[in-house]
């Protein structure tokens, strides 16, 4: 057996990366003190206003400041795109440009509205099958 992507059982195209790891050590850095709020609470004021205008709502409380849900904000790169991204407003947005030639890859952004936490949470190589799978 190889050790390719492509030899693993089940592997449709290129994977996903979560960052649920990097996220649980960030948390408990800041609950045990080690990591100050400020470190933790420092989103740039375009990611906090495109979570508040175009973020996908989630159930999912803060974890810093226990008081908001978070919101999934997403972000395309590649050619023909800003070099600073293009913040995706819908699943359909998500699927025109998925359909464009090029590769594209997709950064989803789990952001507080109100506390101004942030993290990267997933990202993926943006494929139309791709879209019709991922939940934003």
């Amino acid at each position: 057996m190889s050790f390719r992507p492509q030899s693993v059982r089940g592997a449709d195209g290129p994977g996903e990366i979560d960052y649920r790891l990097a996220r649980q050590s960030v948390l408990s850095e800041f609950r045990k003190g080690r990591i100050a709020k400020h470190e933790v609470c420092d989103a740039h004021p375009e990611l906090v206003r495109a979570a508040r205008e175009v973020g996908d709502a989630t159930n999912i409380t803060c974890p810093v400041c226990e008081d908001a849900k978070v919101v999934l904000v997403s972000y395309v790169f590649g050619p023909r795109l800003p070099a600073f991204g293009r913040c995706i407003t819908s699943r359909q947005e998500l699927q025109a440009i998925a359909k464009r030639s090029g590769n594209f890859s997709c950064y989803v952004v789990e952001v507080c509205p109100e506390c101004a936490w942030n993290h990267l949470a997933r990202t993926f190589l943006l494929t139309p099958a791709r879209t019709q799978r991922a939940a934003r």
